[in-house]
């Protein structure tokens, strides 16, 4: 972690905690580094940090500290490691659920940091890579509804194969330099005005 810009976010609430932390990032070669003391209005102050990574270390989590988190983890989207005094399965699944990549118990020690931060930001991208393929296969599938759609419309009203139903939006969006979808839907849209 090399890179100037690389900024964490540290949230503690203790500033002894937020010491052992800071210290572990520094060592690691992490120039920016940002302590935030207070949970009120986490939102807003890391929007303002604009971390690479947020490391949570509290004692326990609370359930509006996890609360807080959802609404980080959707809006700033940054991967979240989070340090805890004592397990408590709920609340581990609760932070799973509010997006943390990284939850440990009792083990925030400054030489474990760099390796920590470096999981969480593995697991984050992944996480980010998969949501990205999902999204993905969900718009292919919706564009190939909407084109069987279109082709089913022109078959219907034009007489048209099958094949032909298929070869005329597709000339039309190459001509266009427009993707194939795109015409799909107008020919459905006009369809549905025309009645």
């Amino acid at each position: 972690m090399t890179d100037e810009t690389f900024t964490v976010a540290v949230v503690d609430p203790s500033p002894a905690r937020a010491a052992i932390v800071e210290e572990g990032l520094r060592s690691a070669g992490v120039a920016r580094v940002a302590v935030i003391g207070e949970t009120e209005d986490l939102l807003a102050r890391l929007a303002a940090i604009n971390p690479d990574v947020v490391v949570i270390d509290v004692a326990s989590p609370s359930r509006d500290l996890l609360e807080q988190l959802f609404h980080v983890t959707r809006v700033v989207a940054r991967q979240v490691a989070m340090f805890v005094d004592r397990t408590d399965p709920a609340m581990m699944e609760a932070a799973v659920d509010a997006g943390v990549s990284a939850y440990l118990v009792d083990g925030l020690r400054p030489e474990r940091v760099k390796s920590i931060i470096d999981v969480a930001i593995l697991r984050f991208n992944a996480f980010c890579r998969h949501q990205r393929e999902l999204v993905d296969a969900r718009t292919e599938l919706a564009d190939r509804k909407v084109i069987e759609r279109a082709k089913g419309i022109l078959m219907q009203a034009r007489g048209l194969s099958e094949s032909e139903a298929y070869a005329l939006p597709r000339r039309k969006a190459m001509n266009e330099k427009r993707r194939l979808a795109d015409i799909a839907r107008a020919i459905v849209t006009a369809s549905e005005l025309l009645g």
